[in-house]
């Protein structure tokens, strides 16, 4: 039965790291803008929030979860609402509660 046997692993001459690493990673190339754009469009705001329990609200009403999928989403609907009352600024709660008694009609 034969044995394998390991090989040095040899390293590369001097220089040429340090040249690939910078041939790979142009510092302001197109990559640094697509990586600012993919993490300003990952960001959610208060406001995106707010829009995601409201569709929460609507898919509810119009029949979009199952009965045995509602305890689960009314749980996040209310986790998300008590967090939503704990970061909204309180002159927003003053504007938004006057807004939410008056909803939207159809």
């Amino acid at each position: 039965m034969a044995t394998k046997t390991k090989r040095p692993v040899r390293s590369a001459p001097k220089g040429t790291e340090a040249k690939a690493q910078t041939e790979a990673a142009p510092v302001n190339g197109p990559a640094d803008a697509t990586a600012n754009t993919q993490q300003a469009q990952a960001d959610l705001s208060i406001g995106d929030l707010r829009n995601l329990s409201t569709i929460m609200d609507v898919a509810s009403t119009r029949g979009a979860f199952r009965a045995n999928e509602m305890a689960m989403v009314g749980a996040l609907y209310n986790k998300l609402q008590s967090f939503l009352a704990r970061v909204t600024p309180k002159d927003e709660k003053a504007d938004g509660s006057a807004q939410a008694e008056t909803p939207a009609q159809e």
